[in-house]
């Protein structure tokens, strides 16, 4: 593998519609604190207020530096649609070494 490293991440979140997930993954990237937001459709099943509830929602891929979570969860809760969103960050453990420096490029430098 190319590059290994934890300092970038992907974090996952799920919307109820096609308009709120493309307003978030948009607001992520011009803020600079998304690279690349992937929209995919899926189905969901989940238990939520002890119903078990099916759902058609979009899930978004949001790939960036792991130092910025803080600000795309928050981001995310002001923009989402949900009560209770899921906002889960994954680390990368491995990845191509050009593809990380483009992460680097296009978001936000530390401070």
């Amino acid at each position: 593998m190319d590059g290994a490293v934890s300092e970038y991440c992907v974090v996952l979140t799920a919307c109820g519609t096609r308009d709120n997930a493309r307003n978030i993954a948009k607001a992520l990237v011009e803020r600079r604190l998304a690279a690349c937001v992937q929209m995919l459709p899926i189905d969901s099943i989940y238990r939520w207020r002890e119903r078990i509830e099916e759902a058609a929602e979009i899930l978004l891929l949001i790939k960036c530096k792991e130092v910025d979570y803080g600000a795309i969860e928050k981001a995310i809760r002001a923009l989402h649609g949900y009560e209770t969103p899921e906002i889960v960050a994954l680390p990368v453990e491995a990845g191509f070494a050009d593809y990380l420096k483009w992460i680097d490029a296009v978001t936000r430098r530390e401070s």
